[in-house]
């Protein structure tokens, strides 16, 4: 079975802005995995955030450049990747999170 990814303008936005290009394709290729495995998908690719409300992060790292998206289970075989980040620090950024939970609020209120 194959699942559906969607992006938000936020995370398109934010993957179009990675400069870095063997970063960039790894990224794309973890959607690619997503879209493959969709709730099979497992470390290191793939991590339910603790207290995220049902949002996961892509983990993403290319030599010392990490970047996090933010995704969640829609519907059917849905997923939405809300918004990422270059990560910098050991912890997720808190801000990062409550802006990724707002987005997937936003969505889920759309489709109720």
């Amino acid at each position: 079975m194959s699942y559906i990814v969607n992006l938000t303008d936020d995370a398109t936005d934010f993957i179009e802005s990675i400069k870095d290009l063997k970063l960039k394709a790894k990224t794309f290729r973890t959607l690619d995995l997503l879209e493959e495995y969709g709730p099979y998908l497992s470390m290191p690719h793939s991590k339910n955030i603790q207290n995220g409300e049902g949002l996961n992060e892509l983990r993403i790292q290319q030599s010392n450049n990490i970047v996090r998206l933010f995704y969640f289970f829609l519907k059917d075989n849905i997923y939405i990747v809300t918004s990422g980040y270059i990560k910098k620090d050991q912890k997720l950024k808190k801000s990062e999170i409550d802006k990724a939970i707002a987005i997937m609020k936003k969505i889920k209120e759309m489709y109720k």
